[in-house]
């Protein structure tokens, strides 16, 4: 295994400050120039491959100058922001270098945004000029910005609209210069420009580069969506370092079993997937001829250790956006046995990392806390929101510099007796229900153990008569899922009764944002998802029993229903209950009540006291009464 030991310390105290070498002020613009010096020394080399064909090196450099030097006849230099609106492509690539050949900073915007978010992010960024290709800029907002357009092969359109394209474009960086900003979500629907400076992003190349002994000869993946901050990590380390960046196309990187397939295809060393795609990733089996050597990993809670028999090492990574992308990062060792979740590893170079309780102060190992960061990595702050960067930003009690700052993640973690610092999910995420104080990620975690679910989130989501109630969507491992009375019976093995959730719903995959991280907001209503029963699929028998079982599944919205399944945990209320005894007597002409429904929720229980009343009816009808009743019964027969 190359990857190395991982240096870095925990900080909680004012103690020595992690510290690693790394470029000074007067080579912070060594990732610009050290790209120029793989391109002066090796021309010819591969610097970024699609299936569509390469880039190499030199031609990397030619763009990049190229774009530098017409942006800069359009005005642009330090610290002024330049849209970069690009797919991941050859384009994207020599946009970020030419845009900080010309000494500015970029604003990295993904195209499958909606036009909306697009010209929010704009005008609250005060953007003057934008790099973008043909087809995008089609679809952005139009504004006060000027355009500039690249094909996809990384030229300017039109052609010649830069000078010489060997001229050389000298650059003068500071520590404090921005080098991009990326839109986070906010708290209040309102997104927020996060500005990295060169020193923090320089920083994080050094440490990267380091401590997995990048070198010429690694061939790494340009996955992440252009908005994720994790692109930025996916590109410098690698360029500066003359090695390849290979680019799959979308739908190979969505699906688990092709993405390996494609790895082993492109001997690729080193990759980066957002958790989710490396949970899936790790379970399979991957071939003799695998060179992959490092899975990095990151974005969302990982819940699942590696097999021993993994052919590389999975290294997890925790970072907020406001942090230049990794804060902490470690070796995800082989133990599906582990009792708790895969810790977060340790903070990397330049970068400390405090647990404080609600007064700021440290506490102790295996004590939860909120989780601050100092350090090198740190962003300036939000975008033209001074308000809300003092809000998020505090004063470092702890630091010996000058206006040392610390930023509060809104992160609970704590410190592992071995030094690992363990993610224990947001401050915010705690939910209330029938009085209890509950940790839905703490579910979740207990869930995961099950040998049948591969991944899973809970929420909290409203009974009938607006009651709270815990629901849990759930992705199954294989092809048979455990049903919800098996799983909630596994959960009450573990858990106290008020923290098992009420209903169970079946997802393929979880929800992702752009980021990678679970997005709860794109979770279905309740209906829309495949609900797990309370016991294995029994399938109707009677024709009062297959009309049932149709009529619920159309009012729930469900793929189907059996007849061991429950009206109530299936999704529905009193109001869906009301429909159901209308559709009852529409089809059968007896009356039931809202009452009968409560006390019989089953398909099998209701179609039994329906066929009990028609069977009472029947008995009391004179012969020509029973034959007009023998057509609607016919009519169900038919379902």
């Amino acid at each position: 295994m190359s990857v190395q030991r991982f240096s870095s310390t925990q900080r909680t105290s004012d103690d020595a400050p992690n510290r690693a070498a790394w470029p000074g002020d007067s080579q912070l613009a060594c990732i610009v120039k050290l790209v120029s010096m793989q391109a002066a020394s090796c021309p010819g080399a591969v610097a970024i491959a699609d299936d569509a064909g390469l880039l190499t090196y030199g031609e990397l450099d030619v763009r990049s100058n190229q774009l530098a030097r017409h942006l800069r006849a359009h005005g642009v230099g330090p610290n002024l922001l330049v849209g970069l609106c690009l797919p991941r492509s050859f384009a994207m690539v020599v946009g970020a270098l030419g845009i900080w050949k010309a000494g500015g900073a970029y604003l990295a915007l993904d195209p499958a945004y909606p036009p909306g978010r697009l010209a929010l992010q704009l005008e609250d960024a005060e953007v003057p000029v934008i790099v973008t290709g043909q087809c995008v800029n089609e679809r952005l907002p139009k504004g006060r910005w000027t355009v500039v357009e690249l094909d996809p092969q990384g030229r300017l359109i039109p052609a010649g609209n830069g000078s010489d394209d060997s001229e050389s474009v000298d650059l003068d960086v500071r520590a404090e210069d921005l080098a991009y900003v990326i839109y986070t979500s906010g708290s209040t629907g309102q997104p927020k420009g996060v500005e990295i400076t060169h020193a923090g992003l320089q920083n994080l190349v050094s440490w990267h580069q380091k401590t997995f002994a990048v070198t010429a000869a690694d061939r790494a993946v340009q996955e992440a969506s252009p908005g994720f901050d994790a692109a930025v990590w996916e590109m410098w380390p690698y360029l500066t370092a003359g090695a390849s960046l290979h680019l799959p196309d979308d739908d190979t990187r969505r699906n688990p079993e092709d993405f390996r397939d494609w790895v082993v295809e492109h001997a690729i060393t080193i990759a980066f997937a957002p958790t989710p795609m490396a949970e899936r990733l790790i379970q399979l089996e991957w071939p003799s001829n695998t060179v992959l050597r490092v899975l990095l990993t990151g974005a969302d809670t990982l819940r699942h250790y590696p097999p021993a028999t993994l052919p590389f090492a999975l290294v997890n990574n925790y970072g907020p956006t406001e942090c230049t992308v990794v804060t902490t990062s470690g070796i995800v060792p082989a133990d599906g046995e582990a009792k708790q979740l895969p810790s977060i590893g340790r903070p990397i170079s330049n970068v400390q990392v405090y647990i404080l309780d609600e007064n700021m102060r440290p506490l102790p190992p295996e004590s939860p806390g909120e989780l601050y960061v100092g350090g090198v990595g740190l962003a300036r702050g939000y975008r033209n929101h001074p308000d809300l960067t003092s809000e998020r930003f505090v004063p470092n009690p702890f630091g010996r510099e000058a206006y040392s700052r610390l930023y509060r993640t809104g992160d609970r973690a704590c410190l592992l007796p071995d030094g690992q610092i363990a993610f224990l999910g947001r401050v915010d995420d705690q939910l209330k229900i029938r009085g209890y104080r509950i940790e839905p990620d703490e579910i979740a975690t207990v869930l995961d153990r099950h040998p049948s679910v591969q991944a899973s989130v809970v929420i909290a989501g409203h009974h009938a008569e607006g009651e709270k109630r815990l629901i849990a969507y759930v992705v199954p491992h294989g092809d048979t899922p455990a049903t919800a009375k098996v799983l909630r019976e596994f959960l009450l093995s573990h858990l106290p009764d008020y923290m098992v959730p009420a209903t169970f719903y079946r997802l393929d995959h979880l929800p992702l944002r752009a980021s990678g991280k679970i997005d709860r907001s794109a979770l279905p209503v309740l209906g829309e998802a495949q609900l797990l029963g309370e016991e294995e699929y029994v399938a109707p028998c009677t024709p009062v029993e297959e009309h049932i079982t149709d009529m619920l599944a159309k009012l729930l919205n469900l793929e189907r229903v059996g007849i061991g399944d429950n009206f109530f945990l299936l999704g529905g209320n009193s109001l869906l209950g009301a429909q159901v005894i209308a559709r009852v007597r529409d089809a059968y002409d007896v009356d039931l009540s809202l009452l009968t429904l409560f006390n019989h929720p089953t398909v099998a229980e209701l179609s039994g006291e329906i066929e009990q009343l028609l069977v009472e009816k029947l008995e009391m009808m004179s012969e020509e009464e029973a034959r007009r009743l023998a057509d609607p019964l016919s009519r169900v027969s038919s379902l």
